[in-house]
């Protein structure tokens, strides 16, 4: 057994929220500010573990499943990536299919347990929820499906291991269709914007913020860290191809990994601060022009 290649989750588990730190940082930065300290994200979840969870008495046992199927589907989502030259620990043929698969189901467990509150507020940001991520999957998925088409390969480590500067030389048009609909998949999955606003408090214009009002304490604390988890799992994938990029600069492998992580925090950053949010209907077009961005990118390698 590689033992080495449980580097990869554990490190996840540990720097995830710092992933969130440099992004704040980023933007904080090109407004003109000093922003938070670096390991805030770490004194909120340490702060909100050591509170009362309060429930509701017309909730059930599905509001407090919620956090925990959010968390442990994350956790497990990282076992299925690779980190730098290293293999995931449960890298197999078609394991991108059971990472869409635990991603989605987290969101299920979050979508109920908002809807078990009874909230109108909640209800509708969980509609909100399911529609987009009913657009965002397919994009996820075309993309992947791509990916498996340039590396002639089905598993997460085998296609980010088969992104050397070779393939990028080779097929640069479709990886960088591949890089662009991954990303906006990213934005849209983890509510930054323009897709939603993950500092905004304004319940008619909340996606994923709404849905968990309700939730307290730990629990509290486990949905925000299984969202720096998610973050995590997204940036990672676009950081794997990248990686031959700063690898042509003489780094290793994960080193690379290091400076494509902090490339896609500092991508989503600036991101947010040279945008504004999208209206709600144009949300769904900007999520379809994604997916038909992986088809053309799939058609091309048909050729």
């Amino acid at each position: 057994m590689n033992y080495l290649a449980f580097s990869a989750p554990l490190s996840a588990l540990v720097l995830a929220p710092f992933l969130q730190s440099v992004i704040n940082r980023t933007k904080a930065t090109l407004a003109g500010r000093q922003g938070q300290p670096l390991l805030q994200p770490y004194h909120d979840l340490w702060k909100l573990l050591r509170k009362g969870a309060v429930y509701s008495s017309v909730t059930t046992v599905i509001f407090r499943l919620g956090p925990t199927v959010s968390l442990a589907t994350g956790i497990m989502a990282l076992f299925l990536l690779p980190l730098g030259g290293f293999p995931a620990p449960l890298a197999f043929a078609g394991d991108f299919l059971l990472l869409a698969y635990l991603l989605g189901l987290g969101r299920f467990f979050t979508v109920l347990a908002a809807l078990d509150t009874g909230s109108s507020f909640e209800g509708m940001g969980a509609s909100r929820e399911v529609l987009f991520s009913s657009l965002a999957e397919p994009a996820l998925l075309l993309a992947l499906a791509t990916l498996c088409r340039l590396t002639d390969a089905s598993s997460l480590s085998a296609m980010l291991a088969g992104v050397n500067q070779d393939l990028w030389l080779g097929t640069l048009p479709a990886l960088l269709i591949v890089i662009c609909t991954l990303g906006v998949v990213l934005l849209a999955e983890n509510c930054r914007i323009p897709v939603d606003d993950p500092t905004t408090h304004l319940e008619l214009t909340m996606i994923h913020e709404v849905m968990v009002l309700d939730h307290s304490g730990p629990d509290l604390a486990f949905n925000n860290y299984g969202a720096t988890l998610k973050l995590w799992v997204f940036s990672a994938i676009l950081a794997g191809l990248v990686m031959p990029l700063w690898q042509a600069l003489g780094l290793p492998p994960w080193l690379a990994f290091g400076a494509g992580m902090l490339t896609v925090a500092i991508a989503i950053g600036v991101t947010e601060s040279v945008m504004a949010r999208l209206r709600m209907d144009r949300v769904p077009k900007l999520l379809l022009s994604a997916s038909l961005l992986a088809t053309l990118a799939l058609f091309l390698q048909q050729r």
